[in-house]
C-alpha cells in the first residue's frame, strides 16, 4: 500500500509541475532564424507568433518563394528550440521526482 501512496503523491507532484511549466511556456518567448539572421521569428512556448523581422535583403517582390522558404526555416527553428527546451525541462522534472531517464509521462 505504501508504494501506491507514493506513486499517487508523485503523480500529483508531476501534475502540479506540469501546470507550472505550461503556464511558464505561455509567457516565455523563443526565437528562430534563417539566412544568418536576415529572417527572425519569435513565438511563445505555446507556438503563438510574437514577431517577425525581415531584413530588406531578403525581400524581393520578384522572388517571394525564397522568402516563404526562409520563413518556414525560421519557424521550424523556433519549433525545434521549443521542443528542445521542453525535453530538457521534462528531464529535469523526472530527475527531481526520482523517475528513470526516458520514462514517458502520460501528459
Amino acid at each position: 500500500m505504501k508504494n501506491i501512496g507514493e506513486l499517487m503523491a508523485k503523480a500529483q507532484k508531476v501534475q502540479s509541475q506540469m501546470t507550472i511549466l505550461q503556464s511558464k511556456m505561455e509567457q516565455q518567448e523563443f526565437s528562430g532564424e534563417a539566412a544568418n539572421g536576415a529572417v527572425k521569428v519569435v513565438m511563445t512556448g505555446k507556438g503563438v507568433p510574437v514577431s517577425i523581422h525581415l531584413d530588406k535583403s531578403v525581400v524581393d517582390p520578384n522572388d517571394t518563394e525564397t522568402l516563404e522558404d526562409l520563413l518556414l526555416v525560421a519557424m521550424t527553428n523556433v519549433r525545434d528550440n521549443i521542443d528542445t527546451y521542453m525535453a530538457n525541462e521534462m528531464e529535469k522534472m523526472q530527475s527531481s521526482l526520482g523517475l528513470p531517464p526516458g520514462f514517458k509521462l502520460p501528459f
